[in-house]
């Protein structure tokens, strides 16, 4: 009669299955593949030749600027909604959580719709597209930091208020000087994400219509595949998303690794 076997060695077998099947599948694909017609259609190294270097000082720049506007705007909204959502004042609260609720529950795409055409309209006024960006992106980004600041403050020790308090701080004071900066070091790695997050909803700028030394990435992507007839600028430009997106995924590793070592 055969022994049964070990509960380590079952678990050995499962996982040397599951690898076997997952390298299967990849071989299977691979081979499946058309690699010439996927080489013509993605990887033309003269389209990709010819996107430099305006991809970059363009393109690239144009995407930080716009995640940076939207972002160091979105993080000032976001405190104001924070403390007016925790204040003791109901219509303060009512309004904090009214802006939030509906901004998270909306596409980012109908603000940039409303405030790139409805503003417009509606008060004959005519944004300037770095305004129309950096306030569309803040908008939508200021109802999620808003949460996470908010959950920040949260999680400070209310001693700290009390020691601050104690030592004639005013309740303002204490939470300006005291609290809101601990509250900001908790919550560094989820305002990094909130960052990733911004530097993708950037693309959507190509609804306001901009010209071509406004571009971001996708815009200019796009505009180079209908010039080319070729989809190596698409990847190209998804490349330098990930050039600025994976530092930040990292940078939000090493936060949360320090901000799990403080605990």
């Amino acid at each position: 009669m055969p022994r049964p076997l070990s509960r380590r060695r079952r678990a050995r077998l499962v996982r040397g299955a599951q690898y076997g099947v997952l390298v299967a599948a990849v071989a299977a694909l691979t081979l499946a593949a058309d690699w010439r017609r996927l080489g013509s259609a993605f990887f033309d190294v003269s389209v990709a030749t010819a996107l430099f270097p305006d991809i970059v000082t363009t393109a690239l720049v144009n995407t930080v600027r716009y995640t940076l506007l939207g972002f160091g705007f979105g993080l000032a909204l976001g405190l104001v909604l924070a403390l007016m959502r925790l204040s003791s004042v109901p219509p303060y609260r009512w309004l904090a959580v009214t802006y939030i609720e509906f901004f998270r529950g909306i596409p980012a795409l109908l603000v940039f719709i409303a405030l790139g055409f409805g503003v417009p309209l509606a008060f004959q006024v005519a944004l300037d597209q770095g305004v129309t960006v950096m306030l569309s992106l803040g908008l939508v980004g200021a109802a999620y930091m808003a949460e996470t600041i908010r959950a920040g403050i949260r999680a400070v020790p209310k001693g700290q208020t009390e020691a601050a308090r104690s030592l004639g701080m005013s309740q303002g004071r204490a939470m300006v000087s005291i609290v809101v900066p601990q509250a900001f070091r908790i919550v560094l790695p989820p305002l990094t994400n909130e960052l990733i997050l911004l530097t993708k909803d950037s693309s959507l700028v190509y609804l306001l219509g901009l010209s071509l030394s406004q571009f971001e990435l996708a815009n200019f992507g796009r505009d180079a595949l209908n010039e080319h007839k070729s989809l190596t600028p698409v990847l190209v430009a998804g490349l330098l998303y990930l050039v600025i997106t994976l530092p930040l995924g990292q940078l939000v590793r090493r936060l949360e690794a320090r901000t799990a070592k403080a605990r």
